[in-house]
Parts: C-alpha cells; sequence; structure tokens
C-alpha cells in the first residue's frame, strides 16, 4: 500500500521505500500549504508577517518616470492629484524597496485610505488639509520637509520636485527616532484559491483616459504569466533601477465622486460613500460596486466581498467610468 505523507515543502518528493515482497515502490509526500499568507498579497510565507505597512506617496509626472520600487509594493493606489496630474500611493508589507521614490506631496484622501490600512505614512510636504490631519497626528507619519537631505536625498538626475528619494533604512530610522512601532500587519483581503475560477468576460487590455496623453494608462494581460503589465504613455512602466516591469494580478477600477475645491485645484474625492466598480482578473472583468469597509476600498457582488487573485493590485480611482475603455 502506497502512505502518503503530508510535507510542509514547497515541492512535493518522492521516495523509494520496499513493499513486502521486496518491490521497489514510489511514495509520493504530498505538499501541505503553508499556513501563513502575506495580507495584501494572499502570498504564502514559511512564517507569519506581522510587519506593519508602509505608505509613500510617488510622484508620477513625467519628469519622474520611471520610479523607483513600485515593482515591490503590494497595492498601489493611483488618483487624481491637481488638474489632470495622477500620483501613487504605494503599500508596502511583503516587500521592502532598497530605494523607493521620487517621493512627492500629501493629500487629504491619501492619508485616508493609508491609515484604513494602518500604514506607517512617508511624504514629502503637504496640501493645506493634509497639514492638519498631520499636525493632529491622524496617522504616523515621516515628512522630508522635515528631514530633506538628511533622511530623505535628492538626486542629481532629476530636478525638484521630482528627486526626493528615501531608501527603506532610512524610513525604518525615521520610524525608530520618531518612537513609532513598525510591527503589526494590516487586515487582510479575501483570496481565491487556486482551484477557484474566476467568472466576468474575457477582456485582454483597458485603458483609463485620466486627462492627457502622458496619463493615459493601459493594461495588457500576459496570459502565459497570468499578470497584465501597465503602460503610461505607451511606455511600459518599469523599476528605474533595475528595470524589473511592474506586474499586477488585480486591476480594480473605482469610480468616486470628484470636486475641484481651490484655485490651485486641489479636489475633494469622496471615498466612503461606494458605487461602480470594474474588476479585471486572469484576463476576465467583471461589473462590481466598491465599498470602504474599515478604510479600506474592496470589491463586493451580490452583498459579499469579492476575492482577489493571489499578488498585486492596482487600484484606480477615477471620476467616472466612461473614461475607461477596453
Amino acid at each position: 500500500m502506497l502512505l502518503m505523507v503530508g510535507c510542509s515543502k514547497n515541492q512535493e518528493e518522492k521516495q523509494d521505500v520496499e513493499d513486502n515482497e521486496g518491490r521497489d515502490i514510489e511514495v509520493v509526500e504530498k505538499e501541505t500549504p503553508s499556513p501563513y499568507t502575506y495580507p495584501l498579497t494572499g502570498i504564502a510565507t514559511d512564517e507569519e508577517s506581522t510587519d506593519r505597512a508602509i505608505s509613500v506617496m510617488i510622484n508620477n509626472h513625467p519628469a519622474a518616470r520611471p520610479q523607483s520600487g513600485l515593482y515591490k509594493a503590494d497595492v498601489i493606489y493611483e488618483i487624481l492629484a491637481e488638474g489632470g496630474v495622477t500620483r501613487f500611493l504605494a503599500v508596502f508589507q511583503s516587500e521592502k524597496p532598497e530605494i523607493v521614490g521620487p517621493v512627492r506631496s500629501s493629500r487629504d484622501y491619501y492619508i485616508q485610505l493609508a491609515k484604513g490600512l494602518d500604514s506607517f505614512y512617508v511624504f514629502h510636504g503637504w496640501s493645506p488639509e493634509a497639514k492638519v490631519l498631520i499636525n493632529e497626528g491622524f496617522i504616523d507619519s515621516l515628512n522630508g520637509l522635515t528631514y530633506d537631505g538628511i533622511l530623505f536625498k535628492r538626486a542629481s538626475f532629476r530636478k525638484a520636485p521630482h528627486n526626493s528619494y528615501i531608501t527603506y533604512e532610512n524610513i525604518v530610522k525615521g520610524a525608530e527616532e520618531n518612537g513609532i512601532s513598525l510591527s503589526g500587519a494590516p487586515t487582510a483581503y479575501t483570496f481565491l484559491k487556486e482551484e477557484d475560477e474566476v467568472p466576468g468576460t474575457e477582456v485582454s487590455s483597458v485603458s483609463i483616459d485620466y486627462s492627457t496623453d502622458d496619463f493615459f494608462v493601459e493594461y495588457k494581460y500576459d496570459s502565459s504569466a497570468e499578470n497584465y503589465m501597465r503602460y503610461s504613455a505607451d511606455q511600459q512602466t518599469v523599476d528605474y533601477d533595475t528595470g524589473e516591469p511592474v506586474l499586477v494580478n488585480n486591476i480594480f477600477i473605482v469610480e468616486m465622486e470628484h470636486a475641484v475645491v481651490d484655485e490651485k485645484g486641489r479636489r475633494d474625492i469622496d471615498i466612503t460613500s461606494g458605487g461602480k466598480a470594474l474588476l479585471l482578473q486572469k484576463g476576465k472583468m467583471q461589473e462590481v460596486e466598491w465599498r470602504n469597509i474599515d478604510g479600506r476600498i474592496v470589491p463586493y457582488a451580490n452583498g459579499a466581498e469579492v476575492s482577489l487573485v493571489p499578488g498585486k493590485t492596482w487600484i484606480n480611482v477615477v471620476p467616472s467610468l466612461n473614461q475607461v475603455s477596453y
């Protein structure tokens, strides 16, 4: 008789043994899934992940591309700042970037989203509304205005305000200097199991017209790798330092109400009320809704949270889904 033995290793192993008549038989030790996964990616890990998430404001002006560190982010929010310019909130938890940037200034809705993941918030400068929240201690944070040239370094190959960078080592140092703990994992998303089917209509690419050609976003599905490649202004989004592409497993496009609130074009964005959304996974798209659950923006359908594909997630916030084509 074949003895099926549990195995906690990453791959199945085979052993040769003898049966009662001395004949060689092959015993397959079956893989036992790891009991632990990273909370924001659903990827298996050998040890429980207790690290706090770190959220960094990232510049997306054409003069700031390609950026550093984006390919290691678990979740990235892309949202309009002033005018037609988008900005990123990159959330790191399962992987730590050696260097990240260019770091840019804060807005109040980014702070609220970072707070929803109980993250340590890293930024360089602020709007008046963001300044109030930071000074009130709404979120644990690190401001480049305070540490410019100390923890935040100016790159010589770019001009301000597109040249502020920070290393992960200095993020940790900044937290320690301010008595801020970097322990405490964020609340986990729900994830599909390997055998689960992804519902929806087959869609091989999707584009978002935020404003001008400089902020025209496109995702293209790679069926062999089962992930999406991202493009801005027809240029693939890659890492400045390594050339590694940004690859995405979940694209969550959410429609939120936007309002311009001052002469500089700053915006008030309703991140709480919920609304229409599109979710793309494994080459398929489904119409869903978004909800704000304790500060996290999550997909819902038929009254239940929709599970994500394990991997990276990009959340694109738009004033209207009419800006989306596929």
